[in-house]
């Protein structure tokens, strides 16, 4: 070994010696663990922080922090994407980008600003320099940081809203087409075929879907008007406008998906269903379409079914643990039904999903009829209901009651007959889960006895109910405390006590959450558990209200107040609250 590498080796160790120390200084190390770090590090070589992360011994960030302060660098975090200059970061091929585990964050002092995983990369801030031709000061964040950043950068939604602006005004502006491609449309099939088939078509489209899956978008709406055609997407439950196609791409768009979903293209006077999967990373997504004729045209929605973007674990769904305990208790039960109710899009579906996934047994047969089946979920026996062969809910369910079920899963209870077999299998020892359309848990009872069914099959078969809405989250990037009017609190109900020990937030809009404020949504709960005294009520022909008032005082709240506690939680705001809630009638 010669003279230079010995002193190099010296100083590698010093240089761990001292960020060890820093470490137990800070309290996130104790002796024994440093010394089992460094004994690793001088057994297998390279960094001590690097040695640390591989044992479990810290965290990326902890390190990371502490690395800043061992060098006395800039710490920065990535968190929101609107502080990094995408037109410079973007300039930087992304492979660089990932093979160093870095991003350009924009200029700073006429240098460019990076954010750097290892700023003692020499070879890395090299590469950086020679590929961008400017000084460079590097600062220090954290790997998983970086890559989401990388992501972000690279393949954000934003990428191909630019791409669909600038394809679209190709199309506008190229006028030599436009009497060919008007032609190609006014015939009927093949030559509609043909113009679906037309690369800025096939890309138009490609593009709109990719955007809509990165935009977390939960539909795709494309509605023909009189002299435009408006594309809207449902992010977070509220639809916002996108960049539309050019009037004349219109109709070969919307053939373009039919074509996808297997449709008659030449049919443009009936509605029609179909489905489709796109690829995206590691992932393949369904997309349901449906088609409709309007006086201007065909309107196309597309429902993204990304299982991705949902998670169905019930311990996350966002349940008060006590509630979260309620509903496992019921789910252990031999027998009963249980239904989740609220409109459509409130998140019945996914609550449901989560209690298949809780309950999902090998010793135990789940099966489940749908209109239509959302999400694939293995080791469960899903059915598919076909209205156009009879094949509905109650043929289905007579059925698996053949094939020696466990647990049922309903789609949705839609008449009389579909309740009268969940009744008589709940009866007959099998667990029911369904959804229903009400406003809230109370009055499910009374519109399942408008509908003819009995009060005692009622009281006998009911476990639980459950009314559940969705409200959007508070965007973590932008979110800033704000205050409320006397009548806002009036109509939350939040007493003086409540409001002089809160701190009330809102988002005030920034580039990761679209300027809305809100990024994400969660879920507010309101529980009716059926018990001997809630079954005798619903015997004896009690009132709404009653059933309610008995209900609230076994201390389970409303909508109302499940909501106001995610508000005091710094989860949504008042607006949001108010917006899905409402006054209960006494």
């Amino acid at each position: 070994m010669d003279s230079a590498q010995m002193v190099s080796e010296a100083s590698q160790s010093r240089t761990n010696l001292l960020f060890g120390e820093l470490l137990v200084s800070k309290g996130l190390l104790t002796r024994e663990e440093l010394a089992d770090g460094l004994n690793a590090q001088q057994q297998e070589g390279g960094r001590l922080g690097e040695i640390l992360l591989r044992l479990n011994m810290l965290g990326d960030e902890d390190i990371t922090h502490a690395l800043a302060e061992h060098l006395s660098m800039d710490y920065v975090t990535l968190d929101d994407i609107g502080k990094v200059d995408l037109s410079i970061a973007r300039s930087l091929p992304e492979s660089i980008a990932k093979r160093f585990c870095l991003v350009v964050l924009g200029e700073e002092d006429s240098r460019v600003l990076i954010a750097m995983a290892d700023p003692l990369d020499v070879i890395a801030i090299d590469t950086v320099t020679l590929k961008m031709k400017r000084e460079i000061k590097a600062a220090i964040s954290s790997p998983r940081e970086i890559r989401r950043a990388i992501g972000l950068v690279y393949h954000g939604s934003d990428i191909e809203e630019q791409q669909l602006r600038d394809l679209v005004e190709i199309e506008v502006g190229d006028e030599a087409d436009d009497d060919a491609l008007l032609e190609d449309l006014a015939e009927p099939d093949i030559s509609g075929e043909a113009a679906a088939t037309k690369a800025p078509v096939i890309r138009f489209v490609d593009l709109l879907l990719s955007q809509a899956v990165k935009s977390r978008a939960s539909d795709i709406h494309i509605e023909p008007q009189e002299t435009s055609t408006v594309v809207r997407m449902r992010i977070d439950g509220v639809l916002r406008n996108m960049v539309p196609p050019a009037k004349k791409m219109q109709a070969a768009v919307t053939a373009r998906i039919k074509i996808l979903s297997q449709m008659n293209i030449a049919e443009r006077r009936l509605p029609q269903d179909g489905r489709f999967k796109i690829k995206a990373p590691g992932r393949a997504i369904d997309v349901r379409v449906s088609v409709i004729p309007t006086i201007y045209g065909e309107k196309v929605v597309m429902r993204i079914l990304d299982a991705a973007a949902v998670n169905h674990d019930l311990g996350q769904l966002g349940f008060e643990s006590g509630l979260l305990e309620e509903f496992k208790n019921m789910l252990s039960q031999p027998h009963g039904i249980i239904v989740v109710t609220g409109p459509t899009g409130s998140g019945k579906s996914t609550t449901l999903y989560s209690a298949l996934n809780y309950l999902k047994d090998p010793t135990k047969n789940i099966t489940t009829v749908e209109d239509p089946v959302e999400y694939r979920l293995a080791g469960i026996n899903q059915i598919q209901v076909k209205s156009e062969i009879d094949l509905d809910f109650a043929k289905c369910l007579r059925a698996i009651l053949r094939q020696d079920p466990d647990i049922v899963l309903i789609g949705e209870i839609r008449d009389k007959e579909t309740v009268e077999i969940a009744i008589k299998a709940s009866l007959t020892g099998h667990l029911v889960l369904s959804t229903f359309h009400t406003n809230d848990a109370p009055s499910a009872i009374s519109r399942l006895i408008y509908m003819g069914i009995e009060r005692y099959l009622l009281a006998s078969s009911l476990n639980m109910i459950i009314a559940q809405r969705l409200v959007r989250k508070i965007c973590n990037r932008c979110k800033e405390p704000t205050s409320l009017n006397e009548e806002v609190l009036k109509h939350l109900k939040i007493d003086a006590e409540q409001v002089r020990d809160a701190v009330f937030y809102h988002g005030k809009g920034c580039k990761a959450c679209g300027g809305t404020g809100y990024l994400g949504r969660l879920p507010v709960f309101e529980f009716l558990v059926v018990d001997a005294e809630m079954s005798e009520m619903i015997v004896a022909g009690k009132s709404e209200a009653e059933i309610r008032a008995a209900s609230r005082g076994k201390g389970y709240g409303g909508l109302l107040e499940s909501g106001v506690s995610k508000m005091l939680q710094g989860l949504t705001t008042a607006e949001e609250v108010l917006s899905v809630t409402f006054s209960e009638k006494g």
